[in-house]
Order: C-alpha cells, then structure tokens, then sequence
C-alpha cells in the first residue's frame, strides 16, 4: 500500500444560486469532513478544499429572475452557503469562490496551457440568437414546446415535465426567455476537448487502475465509456464567467465545468499563501493523494473530463479515489428546490437550534452511499431519542451523576481490576483502529456504527458493575468502575470528534481533558485520578411528536403552496414570462424629481371590504404618513411592524376607499412571483433619502 505524505481532499463546489439542503451535505460534504478530520486525527497533513461554484447559465438565469446582477446573487448566496458550513462543522481549510480574481486568472492560464498544447479543436456550429438582446442564448435561455409531451415552457436542455433531454433545435416554436420572441438561427465558433483521443487511456487508468473504487462509480465510468467518448464544447457565448483568454474570442467565456474544477487548484493557493505554503505539491507530487467528494450526478466530470484535463495539461496528479454517494430523498420523494420540497440547513437550525450534530448523525448513519436513501422525520426522531439520547446520552449522564454524588466530581482512583476490566481493555485498544479502517474504506455508515458499539460497551459495563450497589460494599469496585467507565468516555470523545464534533468538543471540556487526537486514543488511562469533572449535563434532549409533526406539515406546505403558485402562473401565463426590457431613457431632471425616502412600518392592517389592500402608518421621520398599498396577499399584516421600505413621498395624495394614501412602497418579484421590498440592507433612521 502507497504511503502519501499529503492529502488534497475536495468536495464539490455548490453552485451559488440557492441555499444548501441536507441532501448536499449527506451526499458530498458530511463524509468528506469525516474523512478530513480523521485524517488529521491521525496526524496527517490535509488540504481540504472547497468553494463556491459562481460561473454558468445557472447563476445568470437566476440573477435575472431575482431581478439582480450575478454578483449579487452570487455575493448572497456565497455568504449563506459559507455560514450553512461554518455552523455545521463542515471544517475546510478554505472556502472559496469562482468569481474571485485568482481564479480568472488560475483557469485562463490552465486553458491557454491546452491550447498552446493543441488540445482543443475548433469548429463552427449554429446557435439560437437573440435579435433584440443581441446576444446568443445558452440552452436554459430558450423555451418552447416539448416534442415528446407538448409542455409549453420546457427548456432548451430538458423538458422538466417527461424529462426528455432535448436540443434547443427540437423544441417545437422555441422563444427567448430574454425578449420572449423566436430566436434565429446564427454560427457561432467555440472550442471543444476531444475526449475521444483519451478513451483508450481512460479504460485502462479506471477500468484497470481503479477496480477499487465504489460499485456505482465504476458502473457509471463503464457506462459512459462502453458508448464511446465524443468531443465537448468548452466555450460558451455568455458575458458572465471567466473570459476565453485569446484573441478575438469576445463576448465567451469558459464553459463552467472546464472552469468549476479548476477552482480547486485556486482554492488551494490561495489557502497555501495564507499559510505561507508551498501549494504544487499538493497537486503535483505524486506523494500526495488526490480524492474527490462529490454526488453522483458529478461522477462524469471528475471522473472523465477534469481526468482528461489534468493528463492533459502535464503537470498535475490524478485522483486516486472519487467515493461518489447517491441522492438522499425526503419522505419518499425525491429533493427538488423548484417545489420547495426539501430541508434547508439554516431553516433546519432555527427549528433545532443547537442540534448540529443530531442531523450530522442521523444523516451519517443513513448515508446514501451504495444506492438512494431516505430521509423521514420519523426516521430523525427515532435515532435521535433511542440512540443519541438513550445511549450516548444516558450513558454520560449516568457516569457524570454517580461521580459528582459518590466522589464529589472528581475521578476516583482505580481499585483492583477483573476480567470486565480487562476486556475493556482489549475492547478499548481495539476501536481506533476498526473505526478509522471503515472511515479510510469510506465506509462512513459502518464507522458509525462501531462508534455507538463503544457506548454501548460503556453502557454494559456500567451496568454489570453496579457502582451504585458496590459503593456500599466494595467501595474499591465502585471506584473502580466509575474510573474506567470516564477513561471510556474520554475515548469515545475523541473517536466521535469527526462525526459530531460539537459533541466531542463538549465532552472534552466536561472531562477536563488533556490535549491528544486519534494516536491517543485506545488508552485506558486518558484521565488522570483526581481531576474535575464537570457537572451532569443532558447533550441529547428527546424530541416530542409535535416537532416532528410540524416538520413533516412544513413540507407538505411548502409543497402544496408551490404547486398552486404554478398552476396559478401557467394557467395565467402559457408561456413563460419574459424578461421585459428597458424602458426610454429619462433626463436626470426627470428621475431628481422623486422624492425617495427610507421609511419604518409602525401599524399595518387590512382594509375593510379590499382583499387585496393594507393601510400602513409609515415613519418618514419628518413626518409620518399614511400609505394604502395592494399587497395584502403576501404579506401578513404584524410581520411588517418595524420593516423598513422605500417610499416615493411626492406623489399626488389620493383617495384608495375611503382612505387618503400619501405616497407609494417600492417593490419587486422573486422568482416565485412573490412581492418583496426594495429595502436598506441595513437599518438607517427614518427619512434618509434614497439618490
């Protein structure tokens, strides 16, 4: 076996264009952090790599259906991505992005390097354009009629209703999402990666090379090239990304999955220069292993085409291993954003605050790593009540309890031992090795299971020793059970530390415990005699029924009121709704005119006998004014007390039933056609003009 003296870990980079849900993190980020911090248990040196992924059709469609610029989008969802990370423990070296500067600049060079290498082969093809935008449209700019189904709004890529992958040139009377008019037929010239020419060594370095690797990512690999490999397009017409850096290729840029993975190797100088780093050897020496975390549906780009990219660039190492896991689904069905129908993580947090580890664990143990699995609150609730708390949970507690009653929170020394000691022992010396041999397997799920092996040991022990009957008759045996059952909790404190670093870190400070990692563990003499325990403490609460139930009703919600929004708009609008262009310039003395100010919400309530209307008292500091605005159907009237909102305060004053109405709110739509305030991304007083 190859001893490495590095390891670069990555873990997919998640496009910036939504939250992240828990089927990211049980399928791409939760193990790779298992892996990552076992790694350094052990004493190794690790890069763990990540970052957002801020380039692509994805962002821009997005952007324009937020009605923001794609910095903006990716500017927000980058920082909620990060912090969604950060809270659960998710321990990267660094957390990058691919708008950054430094990346430009990383991927420009890797692509000039392919090109003057000859790597690329360039032709002509037509591309649907935009005549009133004066732009190429990517395949998600173009909707139409769906040949197969007759769906009206399918995409240029895929008919989300049949999901037949289609060509824009199939759809039957194709439109521009931009202007909403027929697109035209023009050429367009990009660049392509031949992956054809690398077939013959791509069987031999997967198929041959890496027999080791899991089932679902050899059959997918065996799969893609049993049909045979063709060349890919690797250019796009679009203004947003990471120009093509040659001459004449204005207004393209790369195609986001030549850049994405790229983004690693940025990632990782920008990480070694923090730390004063050299960073090529960790990703051009073969001392260092290069393993790739990601979800199945990204098994063909880091298996076939970044593969194809680093051999051919020359100078980088290939990955080793790519433990790709399948999807997680929810109550049956599976994640989609579109539908709402998924558990957010921060939304998760304001429901369970504190309770990171909790889902770390259940979505650990249920892992889908050989094949979809599901995720049931029922499911959540269970492993948390019969194993975290009942097992993990009752056996600290029991241990803290009986020390603070009998020996006043101090470790007892240890008496004469027996056989349950000595088995203890042997158990004890046993477990480092058998969870970190399952974890180095990528057997996440197993080594899980092994480290609640421990607690139960733990329990067992505790209760065959009967401290609280011994402490009368043997006070030794007491004492000596007591001391071996906290040597076993200071064990399993560290062997927990991967899977639920929160926990372990709270054990390790109620123990008391002296500096130590992975190495140390299997030690039955962690906690010296006489030092301070903390106080009894409950890590797992029980969760009652009702939370669950809220839970599952959330979703069913969520679900529900989604679907009635797409019905409502597609029986409103059969086609897809344009983007509406700008509108006449105006003479600046025409826009200084309006009188914009920030103003705070005091009172809101509905207007009597209009559906549709509320009645605000609004604070212009100066002055406070009544508002009457149409937006009673999305927003409910006690949630905008304290809100801050523009006012346009010079607009004639008129009557809306019965009531005078002294200005206008400012607002827009998000991408699910609901209203939302042009507001200060900060509260300022009340009064301050907009300009």
């Amino acid at each position: 076996m190859k001893i490495y003296k590095r390891h670069t870990i990555t873990a997919a980079l998640p496009y910036a264009n939504g939250p992240v849900h828990i089927g990211h993190l049980a399928g791409c980020y939760l193990p790779a952090d298992i892996y990552a911090r076992y790694l350094r248990g052990i004493g190794e040196d690790v890069a763990f790599i990540c970052g957002s992924d801020e380039n692509g059709v994805a962002i821009t469609l997005k952007a324009m259906q937020e009605g923001v610029t794609p910095q903006q989008l990716v500017d927000k969802y980058h920082g909620m991505i990060k912090n969604a990370f950060a809270d659960f423990g998710i321990s990267f070296d660094i957390y990058s992005r691919t708008s950054s500067p430094e990346h430009h600049e990383t991927a420009s060079d890797f692509f000039k390097t392919l090109y003057d290498k000859g790597v690329f082969t360039k032709k002509v093809s037509k591309q649907y354009y935009d005549t009133k935008f004066k732009q190429f449209l990517a395949d998600r700019y173009i909707f139409g009629e769906c040949p197969n189904c007759g769906y009206p709004n399918a995409y240029g890529d895929q008919c989300e209703n049949c999901g037949t992958s289609l060509d824009p040139t199939d759809l039957i009377n194709p439109k521009s999402r931009l202007s909403g008019e027929p697109p035209e037929l023009r050429e367009t010239e990009h660049w392509y990666l031949p992956l054809q020419n690398y077939e013959e060594w791509l069987k031999g370095w997967i198929l041959d090379g890496h027999s080791d690797w899991k089932a679902n990512v050899l059959g997918q690999c065996r799969s893609w090239l049993m049909q045979g490999l063709h060349e890919r397009s690797i250019t796009r017409d679009m203004n947003w990304g990471v120009p093509v850096p040659l001459p004449g290729a204005e207004g393209k840029v790369l195609y986001v999955w030549l850049d994405a993975p790229i983004g690693y190797i940025t990632a990782t100088k920008q990480w070694a220069k923090a730390q004063n780093k050299d960073w090529k050897p960790y990703w051009q020496s073969d001392d260092t292993r290069l393993i790739h975390f990601i979800g199945k549906d990204n098994i063909v780009f880091h298996c076939i085409i970044f593969p194809v990219m680093l051999k051919a660039h020359g100078e980088f190492i290939l990955p080793d291993n790519v433990p790709a896991n399948e999807f997680l689904n929810i109550e049956g069905e599976k994640v989609s954003t579109s539908r709402n129908w998924a558990v957010w993580l921060h939304e998760y947090l304001l429901d369970f605050p504190g309770k990171q580890d909790v889902l770390r664990y259940v979505l650990c143990s249920n892992a889908p790593e050989t094949k979809d699995n599901d995720f049931l609150w029922k499911d959540f609730q269970a492993k948390n009540n019969n194993e975290l708390a009942s097992i993990v949970g009752n056996l600290i507690n029991r241990v803290l309890v009986l020390t603070q009653n009998y020996y006043q929170s101090h470790t007892p020394p240890r008496g004469e031992t027996g056989d349950a000691e000595q088995f203890l022992i042997d158990e004890l010396a046993e477990y480092p090795s058998r969870i970190g041999t399952l974890i180095e397997e990528f057997k996440f799920r197993e080594a899980l299971s092994e480290l609640m092996n421990l607690a139960r040991l733990g329990n067992k022990y505790l209760t065959d020793g009967e401290p609280w009957k011994t402490i009368k008759t043997h006070p030794e045996r007491a004492a000596t059970v007591l001391n071996f059952s906290i040597q076993l909790l200071a064990n399993f404190a560290i062997l927990s530390e991967p899977f639920l670093p929160g926990t372990s870190q709270k054990l390790k400070q109620i123990l008391n415990m002296p500096a130590g990692n992975w190495n140390t563990a299997g030690n039955p003499d962690l906690i010296a005699e006489n030092t301070v325990i903390g106080e009894p403490v409950i890590l797992f609460e029980k969760i009652e029924d009702g939370a669950i139930a809220m839970q599952v009703e959330k979703l069913n919600r969520s679900k529900q009121n989604t679907q009635t929004v797409l019905e409502t708009k597609s029986a409103a609008e059969p086609e897809a709704k344009a983007v509406q262009p700008f509108k006449d310039n105006i003479s600046f003395d025409d826009f200084s005119k309006l009188d914009l100010r920030i103003g705070t919400v005091l009172e809101a309530e509905k207007v009597k006998d209009a559906d549709k209307l509320l009645k605000l008292l609004i604070d212009l500091g100066s002055e406070i004014r009544t508002v009457v605005s149409g937006i009673a159907a999305d927003f409910v009237p006690q949630e905008l007390i304290g809100k801050q909102v523009t006012v346009i305060t010079n607009l004639e004053p008129r009557k809306i039933k019965g009531i005078l109405s002294q200005g206008m709110i400012l607002l827009t739509e998000d991408e699910k056609k609901r209203l939302v305030f042009v507001s200060p991304e900060s509260d300022v007083l009340p009064g301050a003009e907009v300009r």
